[in-house]
């Protein structure tokens, strides 16, 4: 079998490119346009497979995409789920985290939205080894840093 090495230097890297994407909205326009095609890759056909990985999202979901770009003008990427934060604000109906974290609360949650938030979390690729406790303890802790407070149960 065929090392990682071996299969690169067949294939010369030539960039890794992150964007973020809204989710089901990949067009050649501006983010996705001027970022893939310096490197002469193939345009339509990102944005018709991005499309398809993420339609199970709502739109303009925020996805962040690491695109690894080769030499051979061929590329593959991978969607990873929105960030923690993004999570939070939608579920804590928030447009932002507090200013002073730990002396102004800015919403609370409970520990059903942060299970919920962490089964999501488990799906990308950092996080599938991790258990669903270690993923919740992060989570929590973004939230705490955001001045959101987390409840057993709402009152």
């Amino acid at each position: 079998m065929a090392t990682v090495s071996e299969i690169l230097a067949h294939r010369p890297l030539l960039a890794t490119i992150r964007l973020t994407v809204p989710a089901g909205a990949a067009r050649p326009a501006p983010p996705v346009g001027p970022a893939l095609g310096q490197y002469r890759l193939n345009l339509m056909a990102f944005c018709k497979d991005f499309n398809a990985r993420t339609q199970k999202y709502k739109p303009d979901t925020p996805m962040a995409v690491l695109i690894t770009a080769f030499k051979d003008n061929t590329f593959e990427f991978t969607v990873r789920s929105p960030s923690v934060t993004w999570y939070l604000k939608k579920a804590a109906g928030i447009e932002s985290g507090s200013g002073r974290a730990g002396h102004e609360v800015a919403s609370t949650l409970t520990l059903k939205h942060i299970y919920e938030i962490a089964k999501v979390k488990q799906s990308d690729p950092f996080c599938q080894y991790m258990s669903l406790e270690s993923i919740s303890k992060s989570i929590i802790g973004t939230a705490n840093t955001m001045g959101i407070t987390v409840l057993k149960e709402l009152e």
